[in-house]
């Protein structure tokens, strides 16, 4: 009996190496020359595994597309499931202060050698350089119209990943599952019109950016970059604004608040509590609120400061133009970066029509689908990684097991 496994990357390895069992011939389908590609590249070369552990109902919330569903498979395969099995391997995982979980040698070729190595003492024969063109169901199951020829199969597990383009889907028409267009999830925010470009390099730890005309908003670091805005604060946020923004043209206004912690009548306070005590200092060459120097200068541009303003002769005028910055910083965007080894989708495969439990079609009993194929993806820190691993491990489980009872 065989289980065709398409696409080479987290998701497909994992669902290879749980559809695997006496008996059972898994093949796996890759259409390039090389497997795990985004594993190795991902995270700085170091692969983000996944998150620190978290309740489930605060886990879902890093999903802006798949949360309903996601909780479902959650509670079969957790973010300790994950460390279970990667530590059991010999593969220790560590935390870092952000949450963010890596291998403890810090490079991913860790995670790239210990699923290749499972995958290769489970019996999984790797298909290189072989795409598939379409997918037709049988009396029997499956059969694979390959690059190299057809591939008759009793199950098949599609985890074939995101794409910029539908036309990457071609291969599933013939199964009547609704795809959603897909469009870019995680990206920067280009502000080609913008003075603050000319401050790259400067970031802030914890900063919360909005997007003007809406209730999004997220908070976290923020960097300022050659084209624009970046940091984890802005990539969450676009995850989340993905479809406003697509629908937007990527045109849109984002109103950057460089301290989270502090509200508009407190940075007035402040300021005007620092005058008192400090009536002799200049403005412009005494940054507060742990603003870097370049940035605080800017500030004091915008509002008209001139470089001799002392603290204690500031006008309400210029005082209320510096808290507006700090506040509310209003930045044009036009565009967006993507990160092409990074790239992560929002659409794909409609989730009303799959199993959440077992990731099997609703329409084709012994048809299952894992990782970015669907249409679910979460924000930066591990989350796409450790949906990958849950929802491989369902459809390679399930898989498996539905043979057993044949």
């Amino acid at each position: 009996m065989k289980i065709a496994v398409i696409g080479g990357g987290a998701a497909g390895y994992f669902a290879a190496i749980h559809a695997s069992g006496p008996g059972i011939e898994v093949l796996l389908f890759e259409k390039s020359s090389k497997v795990l590609s985004k594993v190795k590249i991902s995270g700085g070369g170091r692969c983000n595994v996944t998150h620190r552990p978290l309740e489930i109902s605060k886990l879902v919330k890093n999903y802006p597309r798949g949360e309903k569903f996601l909780k479902r498979g959650f509670a079969h395969f957790s973010i300790e499931d994950t460390f279970s099995w990667f530590e059991s391997r010999g593969v220790p995982l560590k935390i870092e202060e952000d949450g963010r979980v890596f291998p403890k040698s810090n490079t991913s070729q860790s995670i790239v050698d210990v699923l290749q190595q499972e995958a290769s003492r489970l019996g999984v024969q790797l298909k290189l350089s072989t795409g598939i063109k379409a997918i037709r169901t049988t009396d029997s199951g499956f059969d694979l119209q390959t690059d190299t020829g057809n591939v008759s199969v009793s199950k098949v597990i599609v985890a074939s990943g995101g794409h910029p383009n539908l036309t990457a889907y071609d291969f599933l028409k013939s199964l009547n599952h609704k795809i959603i267009n897909p469009i870019p999830s995680l990206f920067t925010f280009n502000t080609p019109q913008e003075p603050i470009r000319e401050l790259m390099g400067i970031s802030m730890g914890d900063a919360l950016v909005k997007l003007e005309g809406t209730k999004l908003s997220y908070r976290g670091p923020i960097l300022i970059t050659h084209w624009g805005i970046s940091g984890p604060a802005v990539l969450k946020l676009s995850a989340f604004g993905a479809d406003w923004l697509h629908e937007k043209q990527y045109t849109a206004r984002a109103i950057i608040q460089w301290n989270a912690d502090l509200g508009e009548q407190e940075y007035v306070a402040q300021l005007t509590s620092y005058a008192q005590i400090h009536p002799n200092r200049k403005v412009v060459s005494n940054p507060l609120f742990g603003v870097p120097t370049r940035l605080w200068e800017h500030f004091c541009t915008q509002a008209a400061i001139p470089e001799a303003q002392l603290y204690g002769q500031l006008p309400k005028k210029m005082l209320n133009k510096l808290v507006q910055s700090l506040f509310c910083y209003s930045v044009g965007i036009q565009g967006k970066t993507t990160f092409k080894e990074e790239f992560v989708t929002a659409g794909g495969l409609v989730l009303d029509e799959i199993n959440p439990e077992t990731l099997e079609s609703k329409f084709h009993p012994g048809l299952y689908f894992g990782g970015e194929v669907l249409n679910l993806d979460g924000i930066t820190g591990g989350f796409n990684f450790q949906a990958a691993w849950t929802t491989g491990y369902l459809a390679g489980t399930s898989a498996n097991e539905s043979l057993k009872m044949l």
